[in-house]
């Protein structure tokens, strides 16, 4: 109704008004229109500094950024989600595609942690994942939790790990990807092994685990990330404690029907 109400005046003006008149209306009208948009601001918005109160907001992602513009967190939707941050830059991850959650950032805008979860049922069959993760300085994670269920089984569990003190830098997470990409074959392979041997990956430290098979475990491994004792509780209710040596053969086994 409106846009035919100006068609219809613009029309009477240009037909009927010497064109002066119609230049004068024009900018009249255009002061108006300006002068509305600025009082709307002006009452949208609160402009006393004071923080704006929301009942509720309806949004994709939300990136929080200091006055620089270092991004410090952004809670995102699957479709929003970003790839790694380093140093502000972001570098594509694919294997964040199918998550949604929030992603932290230290004060250099470098990725230090994040909680990602997801969930759905595919022809019948139910799943789902939770993952908090700590990361130390422009490494990987040192301190994760997680929750799953799928294929009918249940996992959660706490892990400490010991990553390297090489940063994982974009031209890093590109290499890995591109190895990735490869054909499977001895190529590859041999690719792989020398990608590790120049950047090596962490290793698992200590792990608290509801497994699977519903037993829940302890597992504390030596710097090399070799199980060395275990501590479980079977299906059944057994409890076990086990040692290892640095070939993963137990050693040592402790359990209730054991002779002291």
């Amino acid at each position: 109704m409106l846009y035919s109400w100006l068609k219809g005046t613009r029309d009477a003006y240009s037909t009927n008004m010497p064109l002066h008149w119609t230049h004068r209306f024009l900018v009249i009208y255009s002061g108006l229109l300006t002068v509305a948009l600025v009082v709307g601001a002006y009452f949208a918005f609160d402009h006393d500094g004071r923080p704006a109160t929301f009942d509720r907001i309806r949004v994709h992602r939300i990136d929080i950024v200091e006055p620089d513009g270092t991004p410090r967190l952004i809670l995102s939707n699957r479709a929003s989600y970003p790839g790694s941050l380093f140093h502000g830059a972001e570098t594509p991850r694919p294997d964040r595609r199918d998550v949604a959650g929030l992603l932290m950032m230290n004060d250099e805008g470098t990725e230090d942690g994040g909680f990602i979860w997801g969930g759905l049922s595919r022809d019948g069959r139910p799943m789902n994942f939770s993952h908090l993760s700590f990361d130390q300085y422009e490494q990987d994670q040192t301190l994760s939790l997680d929750a799953s269920f799928e294929n009918g089984e249940h996992f959660a569990g706490v892990r400490l790990n010991d990553v390297p003190d090489i940063p994982i830098t974009p031209k890093l997470i590109q290499e890995y990807e591109r190895l990735r990409a490869l054909p499977e074959g001895t190529a590859k392979e041999q690719d792989m092994a020398a990608f590790t041997q120049k950047y090596p990956a962490g290793h698992r430290r200590a792990a608290l685990e509801r497994n699977g098979d519903d037993s829940v475990a302890l597992t504390l491994s030596d710097a090399q990330g070799r199980p060395r004792l275990r501590a479980m509780v079977g299906k059944d209710g057994t409890p076990m404690i086990e040692f290892l040596d640095e070939t993963g053969h137990v050693t040592k086994t402790v359990a209730p029907t054991s002779q002291p």
